[in-house]
């Protein structure tokens, strides 16, 4: 719940107010130990916790250069703002203030893990640039419209979501829309979305959906073509600009804007690697999940059938017992003894004799189909974890090799623009 200040006096956030955080964050910790044993320095903390005093304006945060970790909870914090030199930011909790619009965030860019849980904010809006985001917890505020959810889908990182407490939530709907139109999202309101679940929300809304990934489309197209023409300008406007200088002065205005574009190019091909990583990575431990299940099926059903054997087989020897007995009473009676063949009569010298062959060749059989069963789970556990240990390796080479074209290549541009920038100073 928000909470009022009306007969209490807000506090701002000073110096000795951040000091005492700082302190309070113990002397196992980082920041502690700084404070401890040469004074406070704020650009050194990592995590700072502003929770329960009565803050009302955030402010005086520019100091921590490194902060991650920032709690704002359970004050009367009326608007986000004082943030944007926090880039590191990646766990960010403005829970229980009284908070009415997103906004402020653009700077953090890093942000992962996002609680603005009991406020009072009806728009879902302003969050365009975390694209890391991964954990968003809205609940608790006063969103009534379904269709402001469909904001999220342009987080492709999103895997959790709370919205319980809001009035969207009575829309009887929403069990089926969110899963639907967020198809990347693991948690809803604390709980896991199922496979079936979300097949049957797309199915629901597969019209809806379609057309809606039809319109993103055209706008992604659009933007990408403004995006290029911007850059095509861009270019012709460089030119046009080095027409008018001397040729010196044109080879290093080239060599200048040549080595932005190679970082640049650097950035984005390793950019682009690092999202290729990530996309392995998911696409790996969902294969790992379902091969183990189809290795642990198959075992399953393996060990139902040698329990099959195991009882045939008990089955065979009681039925072997049977008969050895009756055979061994007809011999004590001289009775079919003409039909045994020498070698057998031979076993029938006493009842024990009978008895612990009989019983050997059960122990037998039952030692084979103990084999195989160990013979057939060790070959398939070992089958599933040398396939999932060469699918890392491999992984790891093609990085590494990936990394290395990558650094060869941007090198040799370099290089080519290290000896012409000799060559004009000579």
């Amino acid at each position: 719940m928000s909470r009022l200040y009306k007969t209490i006096e807000p506090s701002v956030i000073n110096d000795e107010m951040l000091e005492e955080a700082v302190k309070k964050q113990g002397p196992t910790g980082r920041a502690g130990q700084i404070a401890q044993l040469e004074g406070i320095d704020f650009k050194d903390v990592h995590h700072l916790q502003l929770d329960y005093r009565n803050i009302l304006k955030i402010d005086n945060l520019w100091q921590f250069k490194i902060l991650t970790k920032l709690q704002l909870d359970n004050n009367v914090i009326e608007k986000i703002e004082g943030l944007n030199t926090l880039t590191n930011l990646v766990w960010l909790d403005l829970s229980f203030n009284n908070i009415e619009m997103i906004e402020g965030l653009d700077e953090l860019v890093k942000l992962e893990d996002l609680s603005l849980y009991s406020n009072r904010i009806s728009n879902i809006e302003n969050m365009d640039l975390l694209v890391n985001l991964q954990i968003f917890s809205i609940g608790k505020n006063h969103i009534s419209n379904l269709e402001t959810i469909i904001y999220l889908r342009r987080f492709k990182k999103l895997r959790t979501l709370n919205l319980a407490g809001n009035p969207v939530c009575e829309d009887e709907r929403y069990s089926m829309y969110i899963p639907a139109f967020l198809p990347n999202l693991m948690y809803l309101d604390f709980r896991l979305i199922d496979k079936t679940t979300k097949e049957m929300a797309l199915e629901m809304h597969r019209s809806a959906v379609a057309n809606l990934v039809y319109h993103e489309d055209v706008a992604f197209k659009k933007l990408e073509k403004n995006r290029l023409q911007e850059e095509e300008l861009a270019l012709h406007k460089h030119f046009n600009e080095i027409q008018h200088i001397t040729e010196s002065q044109v080879l290093e205005s080239r060599i200048r804007y040549f080595r932005e574009e190679i970082d640049q190019l650097w950035s984005k091909l390793m950019n682009l690697e690092m999202q290729l990583v990530d996309q392995l990575e998911e696409s790996t431990r969902e294969f790992e999940r379902n091969i183990s299940e189809m290795v642990s099926t198959y075992i399953e059903n393996v060990q139902a059938l040698i329990a099959q054997c195991r009882d045939l087989e008990n089955h065979h020897n009681e039925n072997m017992l049977e008969i050895a007995m009756s055979s061994y009473d007809k011999m004590g009676k001289n009775e079919g003894e003409e039909e045994m063949p020498e070698e057998l009569r031979a076993l029938f010298i006493d009842k024990d004799t009978v008895i612990n062959t009989v019983n050997a060749s059960h122990d037998l059989h039952l030692l084979k189909i103990d084999n195989q069963e160990d013979k057939m789970v060790t070959r398939a556990n070992g089958w599933v974890t040398d396939m999932i240990e060469k699918l890392h390796t491999d992984e790891i080479n093609r990085n590494r090799k990936r990394v290395l074209e990558i650094y060869t290549y941007v090198s040799h541009w370099r290089d080519e623009l290290d000896f012409l920038e000799l060559q004009d100073m000579s």
